[in-house]
């Protein structure tokens, strides 16, 4: 299992507490692949921008109206978190009470 974040995030490292098994990645240091972002891009849309992030409400509003596959390659911070693959393949993202029963009972 991969646990995609950054280590300040508050949600993040709940993941991290609740899934000590997972290998986890610091977005800042190494950023999730172009096709692994791909990947989660055509699942979850748009929802993988975190917009009420301070990355994203220091961008102009130019940059704002790029496509977010660009504007999260560029501002790996951007991503919302955690963006966690488990064992199987399967693609979660946030740490919301459907995350949490979808891993635990996994």
């Amino acid at each position: 299992m991969k646990l995609y974040g950054i280590t300040t995030c508050d949600s993040v490292r709940k993941a991290r507490k609740a899934l000590p098994q997972a290998e986890f990645i610091d977005v800042r240091k190494a950023p999730v692949s172009e096709a692994e972002l791909q990947r989660a891009y055509q699942q979850f849309g748009d929802k993988l921008v975190n917009k009420s992030s301070a990355t994203w409400r220091g961008l102009s509003d130019e940059d704002k109206s790029r496509p977010s596959l660009d504007l999260i390659v560029e501002h790996p911070t951007l991503m919302k978190r955690p963006l966690i693959e488990s064992d199987t393949g399967d693609l979660y993202l946030g740490w919301g009470k459907d995350v949490q029963d979808a891993l635990a009972s996994s």
